[in-house]
């Protein structure tokens, strides 16, 4: 009996790992001017704990961020550009219902 509930208790603390997953982003950079520009974003976005992959891309003005969604949210990676000088926002995501489904 014992075990039955230690096994229910381990079963229960790891169920948020449990739902997490790796989630692929893109967010508007519309402040990025210059070369320069979408390699700080990249730098401040792979700082995030969590984040797996980020690319900024000067010509379309936004970047693509691969992350842990357990580990850090669209916030933080919003927060980070900002700190970074340069503010950003969810674009849309495919199937998601728009940039509401933070």
């Amino acid at each position: 009996m014992k075990q039955l509930i230690l096994a229910s208790i381990l079963a229960f603390s790891f169920t948020d790992t449990a739902f997490a997953a790796e989630r692929t982003v893109t967010l508007s950079v519309p402040g990025m001017y210059c070369a320069v520009c979408p390699i700080t974003v990249s730098k401040a976005l792979e700082k995030v704990p969590g984040v797996t992959k980020a690319s900024a891309f000067l010509e379309k003005k936004e970047a693509v961020v691969t992350f842990d969604d357990a580990k850090t949210s669209i916030r933080a990676l919003e927060d980070a550009t900002f700190e970074a000088g340069y503010e950003s926002s969810l674009k849309e995501e495919p199937g998601k219902g728009g940039a509401a489904a933070k």
